[in-house]
């Protein structure tokens, strides 16, 4: 089974930086687009940036200038550079992969991490 595994959640004030980590394991053959999604409590869930495979990058427009989406294929990883962190970006972030398997068929599904908490505040 595919796991993704999410860290660098933490508290800090605003303006200040943070960089999240995602790493995908297990029977996989293909990553296409890796992502990360927030959410705050009482909002829907958003998408805040993807990646596809060959690097081209979609922010929302409220990040846009401040975050930065990577990726290393080598280790299945997705990373989130956060910079100039405001209150409102105070949410849970969830990484995302869209990945191929192989079990007795080709699949393809969406793969959630279980979140990491954000909270900026002075």
């Amino acid at each position: 089974q595919v796991q993704l595994v999410e860290s660098g959640g933490d508290l800090v004030q605003p303006g200040g930086s943070l960089r999240l980590s995602c790493a995908a394991s297990g029977s996989i053959f293909r990553i296409n687009v890796m992502g990360w999604y927030r959410q705050a409590p009482g909002k829907q869930r958003e998408l805040v940036a993807s990646i596809t495979g060959d690097s081209s990058t979609n922010y929302a427009d409220s990040v846009k200038g401040r975050f930065t989406i990577s990726r290393d294929n080598a280790r299945n990883t997705v990373y989130l550079q956060m910079n100039s962190l405001k209150p409102e970006d105070t949410a849970v972030y969830y990484c995302n992969a869209r990945i191929i398997t192989y079990v007795v068929l080709f699949r393809e599904n969406d793969y959630w991490g279980q979140g990491t908490q954000v909270t900026v505040s002075s």
